[in-house]
């Protein structure tokens, strides 16, 4: 009996084992198959293995995949009412993945059945002229094979190569030139919440580059997309269900030539900053009165003993700045199910650290245009970013459902050292500040695409949550002070040695859905497409403000004010002749705010016979606001505002020939103001010496929008367009000087302007570097750039001047090079931002603008362990030009050292990056 028990079982594992190792002996097809009218993809299109039996449906995402034993193969699509398509010379290599993403035509009423044959070159780059002509609005992208032959990282670095784009600080877009309010995102169709509480603008640097099926910019606008834009709404869609099972890891360093290994001063580090969370130090100390008017009413004795609670963590320790470091681990599961369908998971951890410090000069002047400040500043930054990355997906038949999440936590103190004269006071400082912000961003969606019997109708679902946490813990500023050309001893200048605390918190609720119906128009196919969506967003603010002040100023111990930083505010020298905490907070420093977005809309899409495509439609969206605050008056201010925004749009595309395409467009969108630009809380940022407060009666402001762009293909991957497009704002929102400024302190806040205009050019142009020579390398070196001039003007009484934030010229150039087996890449950009203004100034102040920069960047990869691994050197802002903001002393608009009055200068030096990664890839997938 166990004889044969054990034959069984020697059978069964050889059958096992004969079965394994014959499945692992093959290859994998995979690819999608799209309209090549409407890039629309098709599902259910038969894909045959010529000459064989072995056949597999297109899914609902139109992607197709087999597997193959090794060889050369020649696969059929045929599909009803389209031409049928046989694409020969298919190379299956063992253990490896074919893409053959494939278009079909529709069937000609009048040749009736036609079989087109194509070679597997010829069909792949067939596809990817699909992609680039097929958009429906003026738009460009960038597709996840083009990011994969790049050494792009993460998004921010991607969209450097999308034209007439820029990005700031390597993660926030810019498009057209315009500022970032008017700029949005979605991610997977639902919008992304901003991860900067204070500004409306997403970092793009969290979503990691191997995560992105692809990314499209929109410029111009359509009934189905969010209507508060006017620059442009950059679409990401992430990968949920990965071509194949993988582990990758990357790790990388990087040097800054004005940081790294040098000096890195910053008060006492907790044990967990290195992770990104505060270990509780910094949080108001237990015990300690919840609220400003339970501690005030308290007798001094116990104010001092609560105010001993506080630790003295002011003093400083220095360290040597180690290396940028980074690494990134990602995971890619894929299984095929036995009842059918497919199931798909993909996660990745990242996790980045920095210590960087940077020398800034920063002034200030009298009305005369004397010096009012002359401050040297050095500026300590630490930064840890954690972020993750989960995604889920099941398809089965004609549905897909996918759960995705991202989250994402940012840890950044900056410290300041601050010497320089102060003419107001008629002295001189000594100022240290340690300013600590926690940013964390959790984003959820659930959704659905559904396809009806016959592919006849598709229903497209999203259901999202948004969380934004914002928190200052302990932000503590020191401020010594003497007599200028004096020799006394530096002592505390009580009113501006403060501690801040601050809390924000905001959920966002969302939901959408579209159903798109096909319908024939004029013997061409046509959609119709409605849909809706809501969002309910709502924020809490609060925050603490105290200064050192003498608890008895009659029997004050003088001795105690000249005491260095590290012993000054001992819990020894909080006492009934020393210090105490003065709990200064105001009304104004808490505020609560609710939005309400309902938006319904329909579109249609007609093929107005075989060269002409209208999409046309109209968006209504009802925007409800609602404010709780307090202004610096004392006085309640609740604030409910509801806007009914009708916003029609049309594009026109006509097919000029093959390669190229005319487009026309207009639209109505809308720009609306931030919480934070509405609340009246004022904000004393002692880096800058300025202070911000919001407008509770800012409008929202309305935009029209009109655009023209020939667009030319030459070859796949090549691109040579031209646009022009005009803008009309009303009530423009921008950041002015409050007219409460003085010569002493510089106060911000938000303003509408009457109206605005901008008219624009864009000149896109993308060529392979073949024509010169017949040279193989040339073939695969590309030569890419695209030139933005505007011309902006707001309406101002008795004059005008350019749009804040708005750049009058913006220039992205570059060299592309990834030869035929991808094995060694480089590139090479260049970007210039025009002088923008950066504040808008007023009678008593002038306009304050950001110089133009030259920034260049320089990149060279090589896959190294038979193609598993992958080195790259990044060497980032090669010349190290200095940012500056200045006053304009002169007519023409361009920044003259010397001549132009300098707000602030820095150099934040050149970064020269090391990075490895490992593609560690399953075998036997699915």
């Amino acid at each position: 009996m166990n004889t044969k028990k054990n034959l069984i079982r020697i059978a069964t594992l050889l059958l096992l084992f004969i079965s394994t190792a014959t499945f692992a002996q093959t290859g994998r097809l995979v690819g999608k198959v799209t309209d090549a009218k409407t890039g629309e993809t098709l599902i259910g299109v038969p894909v045959v293995v010529q000459g064989t039996t072995t056949a597999v449906p297109t899914n609902i995402e139109g992607r197709y995949e087999m597997r193959l034993s090794p060889g050369v193969y020649t696969i059929d699509y045929k599909y009803i009412g389209y031409q049928t398509k046989s694409i020969s010379g298919v190379v299956i290599n063992l253990n490896a993945i074919t893409e053959l993403n494939v278009i079909l035509e529709e069937e000609s009423l009048t040749l009736g059945e036609v079989v087109i044959v194509s070679t597997f070159k010829q069909e792949s780059v067939n596809a990817l002229y699909s992609i680039q002509k097929n958009n429906i609005s003026i738009s460009s992208g960038i597709s996840a094979d083009i990011i994969r032959r790049s050494p792009d990282k993460n998004i921010g670095e991607a969209l450097k190569r999308v034209s007439g784009t820029s990005i700031q600080e390597n993660k926030f877009v810019i498009v057209r030139g315009l500022a970032d309010r008017y700029n949005t995102a979605t991610i997977n169709n639902a919008s992304l919440p901003s991860s900067e509480p204070d500004r409306k603008a997403f970092s793009f640097d969290l979503i990691p580059s191997n995560m992105i099926d692809n990314i499209l910019i929109n410029k111009t606008s359509t009934p189905d997309l969010p209507g508060d834009f006017a620059g442009g709404i950059v679409q990401v869609f992430t990968k949920d269900i990965p071509d194949e099972n993988f582990v990758n890891f990357s790790i990388g360093f990087g040097y800054n030539t004005e940081s790294t290994f040098k000096d890195f001063v910053s008060n006492e580090r907790g044990k967990t900053d290195f992770i990104g969370f505060d270990n509780g130090r910094r949080s108001l100390p237990n015990g300690f009165p919840g609220s400003r008017q339970q501690y005030v009413v308290q007798p001094l004795s116990q104010r001092i003993q609560q105010s001993q609670l506080f630790a003295n963590s002011y003093g400083e320790q220095t360290v040597s700045a180690l290396p940028t470091q980074s690494y990134q681990l990602t995971f890619g599961n894929q299984k095929g199910l036995k009842s059918g369908g497919s199931y798909g998971s993909i996660f990745s951890l990242t996790y980045r650290n920095s210590l960087s410090s940077q020398f800034v000069d920063r002034n200030d002047f009298q009305f005369d245009g004397s010096f009012n400040k002359d401050f040297d500043d050095i500026q300590y930054k630490y930064s840890t970013n954690l972020g993750l990355l989960a995604n889920f997906a099941l398809i089965k038949g004609n549905t897909k459902i996918a759960f995705k999440n991202l989250l994402n936590r940012v840890f950044e103190e900056n410290y300041n050292d601050r010497t320089g004269i102060d003419n107001s006071f008629i002295q001189e400082i000594r100022v240290n500040s340690s300013e600590l912000t926690q940013k964390t961003l959790v984003n959820s969606q659930l959704e659905g695409d559904h396809r009806f019997e016959n592919n006849s109708m598709r229903f497209v679902w999203n259901a999202n949550y948004n969380l934004t946490l914002r928190d200052q813990p302990d932000l503590r500023t020191i401020f010594y002070g003497r007599a200028q050309n004096s020799t006394d001893a530096f002592s505390i200048v009580d009113r501006n040695s403060r501690r801040f605390f601050s809390d924000l918190s905001e959920n966002t609720f969302g939901a959408n859905a579209t159903l798109a119906v096909p319908f024939t128009f004029l013997k061409e196919r046509s959609t119709f497409k409605f849909g809706g969506s809501a969002q309910l967003k709502v924020r809490d603010f609060s925050a603490r403000i105290f200064n050192y002040q003498a608890a008895d100023f009659q029997n004050f111990d003088n001795n105690l004010s000249t005491l260095p930083k590290d012993r000054i505010f001992d819990p020894n020298n909080i006492r009934q002749d020393g210090f105490v905490l003065n709990d200064f907070t105001n009304n104004s420093d808490a505020y609560n705010a609710e939005s309400r977005l309902f938006s319904g809309f329909a579109m249609l899409d007609n093929k107005l016979g075989k060269k002409s495509r209208l999409v046309w439609g109209v968006r209504v969206e009802s925007y409800y606001q609602f404010l709780d605050a307090v202004d610096a008056s004392n006085s309640k201010v609740l604030d409910e505002t509801t806007y009914l925004d009708v916003l029609p749009s049309l594009n026109y595309t006509y097919n000029v020939t093959e390669r190229s395409n005319l487009r026309l467009s207009g639209s109505i969108t809308v720009s609306r103001p931030e919480f934070r630009e509405l609340a009246p809380f004022d904000y004393f940022d002692f880096i800058t010496n300025t202070a911000v407060s919001g407008n509770p009666n800012l409008q929202r402001s309305q935009n029209y929008n009109a655009d023209a762009r020939y667009e030319f293909y030459p070859s796949a991957g090549e691109a040579i367009t031209f646009s022009v497009f005009y803008k009309k704002f009303n009530d423009p929102i921008e950041q002015i000087i409050d007219p409460r400024s003085n010569a002493d302190l510089r106060a911000y806040t938000y303003g509408n302007a009457e109206s605005a205009t901008a008219l624009g050019l864009e000149l896109e142009f993308r060529k392979k570097l073949n024509f010169i020579s017949t040279a193989e390398w040339l073939e695969n070196l590309i030569f890419y750039s695209n030139l933005s001039y505007i011309d902006s003007k707001v309406d101002v009484v008795g004059t005008e001047r350019t749009l804040q934030g708005q750049s009058p010229y913006l220039v992205n150039a570059g060299f592309q090079y990834s030869n035929s087996n991808n094995t060694l890449s480089f590139n090479l950009l260049y970007n210039r931002i025009g002088e923008r203004i950066s504040t808008v100034g007023n009678i008593s102040f002038n306009d304050v603008f950001e110089a133009a920069r030259d920034v260049i960047d320089f990149q060279i990869s090589t896959k190294i362990i038979k193609g598993a691994g992958e080195l790259k050197l990044t060497v980032s802002d090669i010349l190290a030009q200095e940012v500056t903001f200045y006053e304009n002393a002169n007519e023409k608009l361009s920044y003259q050292r010397g001549v132009d009055k300098i707000i602030q200068s820095s150099k934040l030096g050149s970064t020269i990056s090391l990075g490895f990664s490992y593609n560690f890839k399953n075998k036997n997938s699915r």
